[in-house]
């Protein structure tokens, strides 16, 4: 199965200069939490936002267009046929997470939805992709728990494809 994993602020942005615009444990605590032990797939400027440095405990996909590209500790991937390829043969689900290009290419593929929302407007140059809500069922929905340290309101929400049951 083919899951996106992301998180944007009320008006929708997800990311300013390559990373994210707020700071919030929470919601990295969560993303740790659903893509360790699991394949995730990014585009090469999400990548490289993170400085070029492959999560641990898990699957790095780097895809790109660049064919001459290559890091280290990552699997890249040049196609999204290629990236539905090692999807089929995985045993579990492989996480989609961003950037906005890399999320349109795997719009119409993508079965559950994890979304983080977080109930603040911030500044930034990156906004999530239209999604069509209609072709969704909410299945969970937690709030996040305020703190010193998670000082935005927040609430995390699984959708489920509604043909995908």
């Amino acid at each position: 199965m083919i899951a996106f994993l992301w998180a944007e602020d009320k008006n929708g942005l997800i990311g300013k200069g390559g990373s994210l615009p707020w700071y919030l444990p929470n919601d990295l605590k969560f993303f740790k939490q659903m893509t360790v032990n699991q394949a995730i797939v990014m585009g090469r400027k999400t990548f490289e936002g993170m400085g070029k440095r492959p999560l641990p405990n898990r699957i790095n996909i780097i895809l790109t267009t660049d064919p001459s590209y290559q890091a280290d500790g990552v699997k890249v991937m040049y196609s999204r046929e290629e990236v539905l390829d090692f999807a089929k043969e995985y045993e579990k689900d492989t996480l989609i997470t961003g950037g906005s290009g890399v999320f349109k290419h795997f719009l119409k593929d993508v079965d559950i939805l994890h979304r983080t929302v977080i109930d603040e407007e911030f500044a930034g140059d990156t906004y999530m992709i239209p999604i069509n809500w209609d072709d969704w069922i909410l299945t969970h929905v937690e709030e996040g728990v305020m703190d010193e340290k998670n000082k935005h309101p927040h609430r995390f929400e699984t959708y489920h494809r509604k043909n995908s049951f």
